[in-house]
């Protein structure tokens, strides 16, 4: 039984299915933990189903970014930080393409 309150961050392994999700978000208003599974897959659980489930905190794994679209090799970030265009970040805005006329 998971008795750990989550926070958003955290990784757990569910134990009836082994399975490795991260919390990503906690709605105080639909009363809901939202977690993705390490594959990509988004569900919610709400707090009374979380007490009674045998989910065990885990360490994340180690392309824990995965589940986003993104992998270790992505270093996007750093190439941004290292390149000379950094001073201005508005190089690297893509400007909309937009044909035709704004009618108001």
């Amino acid at each position: 039984m998971a008795t750990l309150f989550p926070a958003i961050g955290q990784w757990f392994e569910d134990g009836t299915t082994n399975q490795l999700f991260e919390v990503v978000a906690i709605d105080q208003k639909s009363n809901t933990i939202e977690i993705q599974y390490a594959d990509g897959d988004i569900s919610e659980i709400d707090p009374e189903n979380w007490h009674q489930s045998s989910f065990f905190p885990a360490e994340a794994p180690e392309d824990g970014n995965a589940a986003y679209g993104f992998s270790a090799e992505d270093h996007w970030i750093d190439d941004i930080a290292s390149s000379n265009n950094y001073a201005n970040p508005l190089e690297f805005i893509e400007p909309d393409s937009f044909q035709g006329f704004d009618d108001l």
